[in-house]
């Protein structure tokens, strides 16, 4: 880990405990708009949240339907070593949906601020208080482990709040939770909350922060430094609204920050991530803390240098912690350095004059706002290693003009610098690349003669604004064959860049 002594200085002092991570990506991610895990994906999705560590495996609610009932009781019959638990209100019948779903555990939960009360249950603080024991008791008599929630907690009055979390507490619960139901508060408060909680409880005290504010992690971080016991969350912040606090932020964030433990293997994180993503078509911003594809990304040529002397210089911690890889970009901003030490981990040694050129090229396709993945630079240099210098060129290409249409007949014009002189030619022929081509060797005539011997080309990463890669084989008049390779954005440029390539080699070696 890679931090500061301010950092290490302060996390020092705090001296955490072991934090359990309630997880509740089956239950609270599933409530994300556009969100519905099918059964075989719930029940992947919980065996991988086992293997990574997580205390307890919120898996749904299984009052809401005969469904979501069988998957829950499913989810629990996989004989995990994580706590199963599923969501209850303070009603009979939920409790009982929970008891069918053979759970180990049951969360249940009522509204307990001003606004619950009066407009969503129309009830007392009294009869909250008597709901919510009731409900504990009855949980505690069939054997079930019980977490109990204020809902909007951290918009209910601070005494009745600890009112009712002392009754359920006496009733037998074995952990209370305290919901930011809409996100409102901020670590300061939270961290005051919690600690004003602590003096007051003896049990496990636990927080489910809403990110309606951004503010999901940090109130969870703080909710740690002042005592609370358990986190829940979910992978990749799933969760209504603007989401919940994320697992992967608020365990690497206890750990490599504060000085915390969990049981989470951090190495499986990403992979787990990636399957949340996969299930639930929600996927994660590029910049995406931790697991996003671009948290370990280098593309500025002053980063890459840096990262690459010393990954302390521009990484918190190394990616592979949680299962992640450094990555280089190449685009407008790459450097030499960066594309040197790339092309020598795959083996490819590359002359200064080389070097120069694919640094170029890459440079010539990021102003074009294009991302080079590694496998565009990886056909650059060949194309670039397989040419000859510069100063051994017979022709260079000066201009190149393509006409090209529905109902339009393809004509291309070129330009052509041979021994000081500029030689001009047009064609037409059967696309845009076949009158490029002619027109090609209609200007050369008189200096060479060659056939297109063969023409492959393909697109180098996906989409429609991939690099296309050609590779291009001519024969001179002895049927010597002389091969060349080029890439570009554009496949008649990338197609004419590779025949002047190939010209060029037959006329050095004549």
């Amino acid at each position: 880990m890679y931090l500061g002594p301010y950092t290490k200085e302060v996390s020092s002092q705090l001296k955490l405990g072991k934090t359990r991570i309630f997880d509740t990506t089956l239950r609270e991610g599933e409530q994300t708009p556009g969100v519905a895990f099918r059964l075989e994906e719930k029940l992947t999705i919980a065996q991988r949240l086992d293997e990574l560590g997580v205390n307890t495996i919120e898996a749904g609610f299984p009052s809401s339907s005969e469904g979501e009932l069988y998957s829950v009781k499913s989810v629990a019959r996989l004989g995990l070593k994580a706590e199963i638990c599923g969501l209850a209100r303070t009603v009979k019948e939920d409790v009982d949906a929970c008891l069918k779903a053979d759970l180990s555990c049951i969360h249940t939960f009522i509204g307990t601020s001003p606004w619950h009360l009066k407009y969503k249950l129309g009830i007392s603080e009294e009869e909250a208080i008597k709901r919510a024991v009731e409900t504990v008791e009855y949980i505690k008599d069939h054997g079930c482990t019980c977490e109990f929630s204020c809902e909007d907690a951290t918009r209910t009055p601070f005494d009745f709040l600890v009112k009712i979390y002392k009754s359920v507490e006496e009733a037998g619960a074995d952990r209370i939770n305290v919901p930011d139901t809409v996100g409102v508060m901020n670590p300061e408060a939270m961290k005051s909350l919690i600690s004003r909680l602590r003096e007051q409880l003896k049990i496990v005290i636990s927080v489910h922060c809403h990110n309606d504010l951004g503010l999901a992690t940090a109130n969870s971080l703080a909710a740690a430094v002042a005592g609370a016991n358990q986190i829940q969350v979910t992978v990749n912040g799933l969760g209504e609204r603007a989401g919940h606090a994320s697992l992967e932020q608020v365990v690497v964030g206890l750990e490599v920050l504060y000085g915390g433990s969990t049981n989470i293997k951090k190495e499986l994180i990403t992979e787990v991530s990636r399957l949340v993503e996969k299930y639930s078509l929600i996927y994660n911003p590029p910049n995406y803390p931790i697991v996003g594809r671009n948290a370990f990304a280098h593309r500025s040529g002053i980063h890459v240098h840096g990262v690459i002397e010393e990954p302390a210089c521009y990484e918190p911690f190394d990616p592979s912690v949680v299962g992640q890889t450094r990555r280089i970009v190449f685009g407008k901003h790459t450097g030499k350095h960066g594309v040197k030490t790339f092309l020598e981990q795959l083996g490819m040694k590359v002359s200064e004059e080389q070097l120069t050129k694919i640094v170029m090229k890459i440079r010539e396709l990021g102003e074009a706002k294009k991302t080079l993945m590694d496998e565009d630079v990886f056909a650059i240099a060949e194309s670039v290693i397989g040419g000859i210098p510069d100063r051994e060129k017979a022709i260079t290409l000066k201009e190149l003009i393509v006409v090209t249409g529905s109902n339009v007949t393809p004509t291309a014009s070129v330009t052509i610098e041979a021994g000081g002189k500029e030689l001009r030619a047009a064609a037409i022929g059967v696309g845009p690349v076949d009158a490029s081509a002619k027109a090609i060797e209609k200007a050369i005539g008189a200096i060479g003669q060659y056939t297109l011997d063969e023409y492959k080309i393909e697109a180098i990463t996906g989409g429609t604004d991939s690099l296309a890669s050609v590779e291009i084989s001519i024969k001179d008049k002895f049927s010597n064959r002389f091969r060349a390779k080029a890439v570009d954005d554009d496949i008649v440029i990338a197609s004419v860049g590779a025949l002047i390539d190939a010209i060029n080699k037959a006329m050095f070696y004549e």
